[in-house]
């Protein structure tokens, strides 16, 4: 007897703890549910649970739910004017395109939900989103995209050696020396140069017998490129 009223306890137990779980979990979603789409959707969701359908509240589509379009990647800086910015969004729905704050153009998502301009950037930085509207409702915006445009070459001056010096048999390295713009990488004849948090740059090069050529080029995050030759003399 002691046996079966202890299964029969038992059986209880794990009975309550699984209601209490479940009830949690119910309440978790009811939260979640309610900080996400709202009251209405929760009034709905309960009508169509409970089979009511003599409700004079109307029912809110899912599809009246605007969420936030998804944008495909752009580079982070570019040497190019014109670009093509993509994404996904709900079906049919209106997206608008905003370029540093201000509406500059709009079109309908296809059927799938598929959306892309055709644009152009501003000089400097450009701060890209969308967002999708119908029936006289808008979606929050999309996640923000931040594309620097610069078309122009970085700058950078050779400080040593310079143009013509000679170097006798016991100089045979010339330390390439200079200062460039922030964000700049610079190579000496192919191999890249240090530069420091200053901007300044410089590489150790080994030189050979007689005329050493030496090409330096600069290249910024915008993939500009600047190049600059000398030619330094070596007699061993």
């Amino acid at each position: 007897m002691n046996t079966k009223r202890s299964r029969l306890y038992r059986k209880k137990e794990s009975e309550s703890k699984k209601n209490l779980f479940l009830s949690t979990v119910g309440i978790l979603i009811v939260i979640f549910l309610l900080g996400k789409f709202g009251i209405p959707l929760l009034i709905n969701l309960s009508f169509l649970l409970s089979g009511n359908k003599q409700s004079s509240l109307p029912v809110q589509s899912s599809s009246e739910i605007l969420l936030p379009p998804q944008l495909s990647p752009l580079p982070t800086a570019t040497n190019s004017a014109n670009f093509v910015l993509s994404g996904k969004s709900q079906p049919s729905v209106v997206i608008s395109f905003y370029l540093n704050d201000s509406l500059t153009d709009k079109i309908q998502a296809d059927k799938n939900g598929n959306f892309s301009f055709k644009e152009t950037y501003n000089k400097g930085n450009n701060k890209i989103y969308v967002k999708a509207s119908i029936n006289n409702k808008t979606s929050d915006s999309s996640e923000y995209i931040t594309v620097l445009f610069k078309d122009s070459p970085p700058s950078f001056t050779i400080n040593s050696p310079s143009d013509g010096q000679q170097f006798s048999k016991d100089q045979n390295e010339a330390n390439i020396s200079g200062t460039t713009e922030s964000g700049v990488k610079i190579t000496v004849n192919g191999f890249w140069a240090i530069v420091d948090q200053n901007n300044n740059f410089s590489y150790k090069l080994k030189l050979q017998n007689g005329d050493n050529v030496i090409k330096i080029e600069a290249v910024d995050i915008a993939g500009n490129k600047a190049n600059k030759q000398i030619t330094v003399k070596y007699s061993s």
